[in-house]
């Protein structure tokens, strides 16, 4: 069966929306550009979200102390041990919040990320690290990941004449549609922020993508199942959703120490089958990048099936939508 997205996958996955876009396969090479953020510098808080651990998600070779050009031609050399047809790359600017800086600095940031590939570095920095050279690789743009109230139409309108020449896609950190739920997370914005960012994201025709986090502290299985309805009317890209992984040396791991009886953390079975129940009541023109996380076993104090990695967890949730002859949007209702 041929799905509304154009293939045979039982969801509109997040490969095969960048082969439509650039014809083949194209992977992130994440960059930490030296961000910081309001929710810890004071501005906004000085405690961060309770869950946050941003050291969990940054691949070894993701350094602020290193520049940008040697992060990607580092992290060219990392993605070539396991996706070596890969030729295209974006330039993730993932850590922190990554607008938070002057739009002119911004600027300088970005394109130093968007200039040509030095080749022959690039090569020596794969045979460095027990490489196949690369042909010719090539950034073709960049995924910027921050929080909904840090982005204006002044930033808007430069990223806007900037996806003339380079893909551009925006990713913001939303984690749940619940005001409550942020506020005792200590996320310091409400949804109404996100909602008006990505909507005023669409208007200037960027791509943009949200994070969701299912499990979070207050939220009952229904109500996160009833977010499908509220994030399918949104003019979003994509979507991450990741389980709740309690992280090491942080505020919720400090709580759920102190009060486990708090959480309600997914079993893999568990999950498996509430992901596919939300996918079911998704809107099917949503690309999903992620149905879960992944992130290197010594940073966790949560379940052990979190420590498996992302690929095998794809695979077990493909194979029960396929037992129960289902897909993304099956039960989606357009309002």
């Amino acid at each position: 069966m041929i799905y509304p997205w154009g293939d045979n996958r039982r969801f509109n996955s997040y490969s095969s929306y960048f082969k439509r876009q650039f014809g083949g396969r194209v992977q992130k090479i994440s960059i930490d550009a030296g961000f910081s953020c309001p929710n810890r510098d004071g501005k906004i808080s000085t405690g961060g979200c309770t869950f946050c651990s941003n050291a969990a998600f940054n691949p070894s070779y993701c350094k602020p102390e290193k520049s940008i050009r040697q992060q990607i031609e580092e992290g060219i050399a990392f993605h070539q041990r396991r996706y070596r047809r890969a030729s295209q790359y974006l330039a993730y600017f993932q850590p922190f919040s990554n607008t938070y800086k002057p739009l002119e600095e911004l600027k300088r940031i970005y394109e130093q990320a968007l200039q040509p590939i030095d080749s022959s570095r690039t090569a020596s920095a794969r045979n460095d690290m027990g490489c196949e050279a690369l042909e010719k690789p090539e950034i073709v743009g960049i995924v910027i990941g921050t929080r909904p109230d840090l982005v204006d139409e002044q930033i808007l309108q430069y990223l806007n004449e900037l996806q003339k020449t380079h893909y551009v896609m925006l990713e913001y950190g939303v984690e749940s549609i619940y005001d409550e739920t942020l506020l005792r997370v200590n996320r310091g914005h409400d949804f109404a922020t996100a909602e008006r960012a990505i909507r005023l994201t669409a208007q200037y025709g960027i791509p943009c993508g949200a994070h969701f986090i299912f499990g979070l502290p207050g939220e009952s299985k229904t109500m996160m199942l009833d977010a499908a309805d509220v994030i399918s009317r949104l003019p979003l890209t994509t979507d991450k959703f990741h389980q709740l992984q309690i992280f090491k040396d942080t505020k919720m791991a400090e709580e759920y120490q102190q009060h486990p009886e708090h959480f309600h953390l997914f079993d893999l079975e568990e999950y498996i089958d509430f992901v596919i129940d939300f996918a079911e009541r998704l809107n099917p023109n949503i690309v999903i990048e992620r149905f879960a996380g992944e992130v290197p076993p010594r940073y966790l104090v949560s379940e052990p099936w979190m420590k498996l990695r992302y690929d095998e967890v794809l695979a077990r949730i493909e194979k029960r939508m396929e037992e129960r002859d289902t897909w993304q949007g099956n039960k989606y209702i357009k309002y």
